[in-house]
């Protein structure tokens, strides 16, 4: 059977499986089980990836299986990554019953190159990317309607539009972010505020079945809290009690695992490494999007200082572009980079060619007290930007996110102005600074009070994205392909090998 959906080079590994039992995939992790792994080396990092495989048997009639699909966000990042991986294998490792659990990257192949410290971890812990599923290879929508869909849900709860048709599906949610009870599915949630979902992952396994825990799934884990958790620096104030309790047993089980200023700071060299990237990649490498009645904000984590950033060359042009090509109003640029102390440094910048709405976003930040930015002004010689030097490092995107959801909130409240033309065009300069200051002062108004705060709605997760490149045509993937394709990676254990629970 010719296999459709496969990413191009693993059809033919997958035809040779069916006749000789050795895949593409088997003879691509033989060639990296030799490679050096030069900062890491040890015993910590076995040659052949135990974390992917699965309990997967010989079963007739594939197309009536259910299949169980451990789904992350749409970001992708780390922590997502692992999470995803981590818990399918828990998962395939516990269930008594003839069930496949299948780990689903929630970006095309294509975007995985965008993720540096993804890719430098999969290297290091010798797992291929030939072997991982991408969301563009695999229709969920269409496994759905065949009554064959399970989802697990990690690192978010709430489904972008274009899936709200699977939110039947979820069974169940495992997250660390606040919850969205308007979107969040009906189903068994599992949410604690820990720094990172890995933790959460980590203390199901050891928990659950403490004996199933391998060193490359460890380290996995271990690798993804530290960089989280940005290496448990208290001055950060990311990393919870139950993270550094984890990192620490992690640590006592497997006493060989890579010390952890060596894991952080390759994990952050690599994930801060935008070299090679032109503006568009670096604004998708990790970027939300928020909206509220047709307005769309897009929200992106830079990896540089922003001095740096603004003097990139044709810097306004290409940010125009990407607004106009994704239909974006306006443009927040956060960047972080680490200063020689290995402090972080946070900047922040606003794009946005419409007056009024750059004028009230900006008014919002500038002034919030709950959180304070403490944002101080940089002269900045592009008349649709405002940049900022921002006081309080300890302000992530996710806690910026609600006050740019307030922000467009106030600006359709506070202001008439038709946000889809230029501010001249029948607004006269008077009337728009008549806006601004009624915006500006009823924006004020709810934000002046140190000791309270605002009723801000709960922070948006990685998978609010309400436009997502997913949102293009996927290719058929049936339920017998993705039993083919994970029997590449059921390599160490013989197919017929039991489920019984251990």
């Amino acid at each position: 059977m010719k296999p459709v959906g496969l990413h191009p080079g693993n059809a033919e590994g997958v035809e040779e499986a069916a006749g000789s039992g050795e895949s593409a995939a088997s003879r691509k992790l033989a060639e990296h089980a030799g490679d050096p792994i030069s900062l890491w080396s040890g015993p910590c990092y076995p040659q052949r990836p135990q974390l992917l495989i699965h309990h997967f048997l010989s079963i007739p009639s594939l197309e009536s299986r259910p299949i169980h699909v451990v789904l992350g966000n749409e970001a992708c990042d780390l922590d997502s990554m692992v999470s995803a991986l981590a818990l399918a294998f828990y998962l395939a490792k516990t269930t008594e019953a003839e069930e496949v659990f299948v780990p689903v990257l929630n970006i095309k192949r294509s975007e995985l190159p965008l993720r540096g410290d993804n890719v430098f971890f999969l290297q290091k812990i010798h797992i291929p990317e030939s072997v991982l599923i991408f969301r563009d290879e695999i229709d969920l929508h269409a496994l759905h309607q065949a009554g064959q869909l399970t989802l697990i849900l990690v690192d978010h709860h709430v489904l972008p539009k274009s899936d709200a048709a699977l939110e039947e599906a979820v069974a169940e949610v495992l997250d660390h972010r606040p919850i969205d009870q308007r979107h969040c599915p009906p189903c068994h949630v599992s949410v604690e505020l820990v720094g990172s979902c890995a933790t959460l992952v980590a203390e199901r396994i050891l928990q659950g079945a403490p004996e199933i825990l391998d060193r490359q799934t460890a380290a996995l884990l271990h690798g993804t809290i530290l960089l989280d958790c940005v290496n448990m620096d208290l001055k950060i104030g990311k990393a919870t009690l139950k993270d550094s309790h984890y990192v620490e047993k992690l640590e006592a089980l497997f006493p060989d695992l890579p010390s952890r200023n060596d894991i952080f700071d390759s994990l952050q060299k690599a994930k801060f490494d935008v070299s090679g990237l032109t503006t568009e990649q670096m604004l998708r490498k990790d970027q939300k999007t928020i909206s509220r009645q047709g307005t769309k904000v897009a929200i992106s984590a830079i990896y540089m200082d922003m001095e740096a950033f603004l003097q990139r060359s044709g810097l306004l042009a290409d940010l125009r572009a990407f607004c106009q090509a994704h239909s974006y109003d306006a443009l927040v640029a956060m960047t972080i980079f680490f200063n020689t102390y290995n402090e972080p440094v946070r900047q922040l910048a606003v794009f946005c060619p419409h007056a009024a709405l750059r004028m009230t976003i900006c008014g919002i930040l500038e002034h919030s007290h709950s959180p304070p930015l403490k944002l101080t002004p940089v002269p900045s010689s592009h008349p649709d930007l405002q940049a900022y030097l921002q006081g309080n490092t300890q302000i992530s995107r996710k806690k910026v996110l609600p006050l740019l959801q307030e922000a467009l909130s106030a600006y359709f409240d506070s202001t008439n102005i038709p946000l889809g033309q230029p501010e001249t065009e029948g607004v006269s300069r008077e009337q728009v600074d008549k806006e601004l200051d009624r915006a500006g002062n009823s924006l004020l108004s709810g934000l002046s009070q140190d000791e309270e705060e605002p009723p801000l709605p709960p922070t948006p997760m990685n998978s609010l994205v309400d436009e997502c490149p997913l949102d293009q045509g996927l290719p058929k993937f049936s339920a017998e392909v993705i039993f083919e394709k994970c029997s590449q990676i059921s390599l160490s254990e013989p197919t017929t090998a039991s489920l019984s629970k251990k």
